[in-house]
């Protein structure tokens, strides 16, 4: 990365109270390295200029501390996590959080393989499954203190993914873009059958751009009813 895009994180992640050492930002080069290497033979990124890939993958993914509910040490997991965005950007800063990368592709689990074997990043557990499926396991199912989303899915979609991992008391954070009303007005059902309750939404503006995104925090309540999450085809026909 050129001096430019490396003053753009550092400064970026400063506007959300992170303060990175040298080491932080090599893993940051070695990281954006590999997303490119690994980009001319599979589909991991449309965004791979390297101020874009800054912007709206790495500072993206670290506004995840606005939330107020990562403090460093938490055990989270990553629903749907494509290329590592949100969670391998908290990694490197947050070295002692507990973090499973949950993913439907093989060949995207097998890109993160390569990338926490070169930056040397420990207590991580990369999953090659789908959610509803892991969602069930009891070793998985309500373990954790967070999960994260940065995926496309409409929200109701995306609790009925994420909410059954959380354990009571713990918290959902979707990174959603500029429109979010629709999707919370959409929701209320899937929220009340999961036990999760929205206890705030923050705008974020993303450093460098005119990019204005939404962190929804949610908060679950209470255990899933046992049915949740739903096979797949059920989600797609009748969701939430």
């Amino acid at each position: 990365m050129k001096n430019k895009s490396v003053d753009m994180l550092i400064e970026g992640a400063r506007e959300w109270g992170i303060f990175l050492e040298m080491f932080h930002v090599e893993h940051f080069q070695k990281y954006y390295a590999l997303l490119l290497e690994w980009n001319q033979k599979m589909n991991l990124t449309a965004i791979t200029e390297e101020k874009e890939v800054v912007i709206k993958h790495f500072l993206d993914s670290l506004s995840v501390v606005k939330s107020g509910k990562i403090k460093g040490d938490e055990k989270i997991i990553d629903v749907g996590t494509g290329a590592g965005f949100p969670s391998i950007p908290l990694k490197i800063v947050f070295s002692k959080l507990k973090a499973t990368l949950l993913d439907s592709s093989k060949k995207r689990i097998t890109f993160l393989e390569e990338v926490v074997n070169k930056l040397g990043i420990n207590e991580i557990e990369l999953i090659h499954g789908r959610a509803e499926d892991i969602g069930k396991d009891i070793k998985y199912r309500e373990q954790f203190d967070l999960s994260v989303a940065r995926a496309v899915a409409p929200l109701n979609v995306l609790l009925e993914y994420t909410l059954p991992f959380v354990q009571v008391g713990g918290y959902f954070i979707a990174l959603k873009g500029r429109e979010v009303e629709e999707e919370i007005k959409s929701s209320q059902k899937a929220l009340k059958e999961l036990k999760g309750e929205i206890e705030e939404v923050k705008q974020i503006r993303l450093p460098f751009s005119d990019i204005l995104h939404h962190l929804i925090i949610i908060r679950k309540g209470d255990n899933c009813p046992l049915k949740y999450p739903r096979k797949a085809n059920a989600i797609r026909k009748a969701p939430l």
